[in-house]
């Protein structure tokens, strides 16, 4: 993990906004960029970009082999009212329900109280203390309900390679991000909050069978490398999402997930965007709608808008993008 140390030291942002700063990157979108990123807004075409939450879902399934970990279960939905008798004076009845899952299934967030790493979180505050059985008490997810809101950049690598995904494990070096940005007329600009699609969610969606797609998508994945992290600090990227479950390339190997860069260690570039730079990390988003619209029209900028659940000491939480043309 030295390397992931060194160069998290190098680019960090700590008190970049304070030494009291919970929100990080996020701090990059004020009123003038969500104001210009609504005026993005011209067809007024909507699309989510979220994968469903329900007992199908993305995450692994029960009694996932070794090499998968699988401390995350996909939601169970419970109905406590079927809507058959009133319950209240009068004819009028109601139907309700329940859903329990981990706050990270599915189309999520991370929290900036997510990652540790030597004890430590964003921002340099003591996991110890503040990671406590009730949640976090520094970095959590309500910090930044009011945050997530500004212009999306789609930079869609798979398209740009001509490709319909990209293969488990390769890497996204930063020099393809600028060419594909280059290629798709768009700049990325400080506040920006940028999706990058491989086509690897697709790849998976379309199996057969639910099982199916859970093992393709777990099955490695495609991303940017720990190269690219100087290349999301020099751009002030507000938060990045990807069409993964992690956002930067990973390999599967006998005993389990390992980068390819570092193969001892994993999920390294995820280490330095959530505890070094303070930058929001989105996983498992569905790009292909939007995708097809941007090359269809030319235009790959848009409103982005996924406030997270404001939940008290929150390490994550569910959510379900919109971009707006």
């Amino acid at each position: 993990m030295e390397e992931v140390r060194r160069i998290g030291s190098e680019i960090s942002n700590w008190g970049r906004w304070g030494e009291d700063d919970e929100r990080g990157a996020v701090n990059l979108i004020g009123p003038e960029q969500v104001v210009h990123a609504a005026g993005l807004v011209r067809k007024g075409k909507v699309f989510s970009l979220g994968v469903p939450f329900g007992s199908d879902g993305p995450l692994p399934d029960e009694g996932a082999s070794s090499d998968k970990p699988n401390d995350r279960k996909n939601p169970i939905h419970l109905m406590t009212e079927l809507g058959n008798t009133p319950r209240v004076r009068g004819e009028y009845r109601y139907a309700d329900d329940w859903i329990i899952m981990p706050l990270q299934a599915s189309t999520q967030w991370d929290a900036l109280s997510h990652v540790i790493l030597d004890n430590e979180i964003y921002n340099g505050y003591d996991a110890a203390q503040h990671i406590t059985p009730t949640g976090a008490t520094k970095c959590a997810i309500d910090k930044v309900a009011e945050g997530v809101i500004g212009r999306g950049v789609l930079l869609d690598v798979a398209r740009h390679r001509g490709v319909e995904h990209l293969e488990s494990g390769q890497i996204i070096p930063p020099e393809e991000l600028d060419a594909t940005a280059e290629a798709q007329g768009v700049e990325v600009r400080p506040g920006d909050i940028v999706l990058i699609r491989t086509g690897w969610w697709e790849r998976a969606r379309d199996k057969p069978s639910a099982r199916e797609t859970r093992e393709a998508f777990w099955d490695g994945e495609p991303g940017p490398g720990l190269k690219s992290a100087a290349w999301f600090k020099s751009h002030d990227v507000a938060a990045v999402c990807a069409d993964n479950f992690s956002v930067e390339a990973v390999e599967v190997r006998s005993d389990g997930f390992a980068s390819p860069e570092i193969p001892d260690q994993a999920f390294t570039l995820h280490v330095i965007l959530t505890k070094y730079l303070g930058i929001m990390v989105g996983e498992i988003f569905d790009l292909d709608r939007l995708a097809a619209d941007c090359a269809t029209d030319g235009v790959y900028e848009f409103l982005f808008c996924a406030p997270p659940l404001a939940v008290s000491g929150g390490l994550g939480s569910p959510i379900n993008p919109l971009a707006v043309k």
